[in-house]
């Protein structure tokens, strides 16, 4: 290895640097930015922020920790076994098997390519890839907790959800080619042992989505106060309009299904079908989740899944809105 090599190596700039950096110029910048929040706006905004970020933050700790472990410590042939052979029902049981295998969007994609490569048929692994980080248990406490008085929202969350997937699972088996997904060979980060593989998936999944975390509520933050009262009297008031805008919102943000059910909350405006429908989209399809999808399985599927996840789960949480909130 070449000493230029070493060097750039020595010096990469990684998320633990990047927030040593972000520290130290919030330290010194300290003096203008009491100033700054003077205003009302801004300490209105950053209220919104803080009471967002605090709040989801337990559940996205708890929901790395869990998918860290199951990711580190359930044996890899567990599917294999536990999935019926048939495809049509094979489908169902695996985005069911979301309600007791939690994981979150970014650590659901690698995983659904290991249990393609291990045999799992695809069009499962990809029932169990939307249904996981949208109707485990973390994600449904945290919907409940953010949602007080308001159970019927976990309910629609965990049917519309789940519909969702496997609906899109069905669709891919029916009319899904070979030829258009790529099935990975690398397998999701792992370690020497269980233990490294936990402690490795539980970083880097914590430092990923924290980030989003961050730039979600910032945007919810700056949404509540920036944004014309008229333009979002408009939006919400229109339902057609509502949907879609909290749809295309979802995919926007790219928020941790672990912490979206608290920035949804924070748009009161909005009809709980509009918001519904950010809950079922976000965990599903978002720019992210885009990016990692056409990486590990390759363009030709992002193309052609994306597109069909985002319609499914707008018809379908609307559906249920209509049924559940309405």
């Amino acid at each position: 290895m070449s000493q230029s090599t070493k060097t750039r190596r020595r010096f990469h700039l990684g998320p633990l640097e990047f927030l040593a950096i972000g520290a130290v110029v919030l330290v010194v910048l300290q003096p203008r930015l009491v100033v700054l929040f003077d205003q009302p706006a801004l300490q209105t905004a950053s209220t919104v922020f803080v009471a967002i970020i605090v709040q989801a933050l337990p559940f996205l700790v708890l929901g790395v920790l869990m998918s860290a472990a199951i990711a580190a410590f359930v044996p890899r042939a567990f599917w294999q076994r536990a999935l019926p052979s048939n495809p049509i029902l094979a489908v169902p049981v695996a985005g069911a098997a979301g309600i007791v295998l939690p994981g979150c969007e970014c650590a659901s994609v690698p995983v659904a390519g290991s249990l393609m490569a291990r045999g799992v048929t695809p069009a499962a692994a990809l029932a169990f890839l939307l249904s996981a980080p949208a109707i485990n248990p973390i994600v449904l406490v945290s919907t409940f907790v953010a949602f007080p008085g308001e159970p019927e929202m976990v309910v629609a969350r965990l049917i519309a959800s789940f519909g969702t997937a496997v609906i899109v699972g069905w669709l891919w088996l029916r009319f899904g080619r070979p030829g258009w997904l790529r099935i990975p060979q690398r397998m999701h980060v792992e370690g020497s042992t269980p233990w490294h593989t936990f402690r490795l998936t539980a970083s880097h999944d914590f430092l990923h989505a924290g980030g989003f975390l961050v730039i979600g509520g910032l945007a919810a933050a700056a949404m509540n106060v920036a944004m014309p009262t008229e333009w979002m009297e408009a939006l919400a008031s229109n339902p057609l309009l509502a949907i879609l805008a909290m749809a295309v919102l979802a995919v926007l943000l790219s928020i941790c299904s672990e912490a979206d059910a608290f920035v949804a909350a924070s748009f009161t405006s909005f009809s709980l079908t509009a918001r519904l429908t950010f809950l079922v989209v976000g965990p599903m399809i978002d720019l992210k989740l885009m990016s990692m999808q056409a990486g590990i399985f390759g363009r030709a599927f992002a193309v052609r899944f994306a597109p069909a996840t985002f319609v499914t789960a707008i018809l379908v949480s609307s559906i249920v809105g209509w049924w559940l909130l309405s």
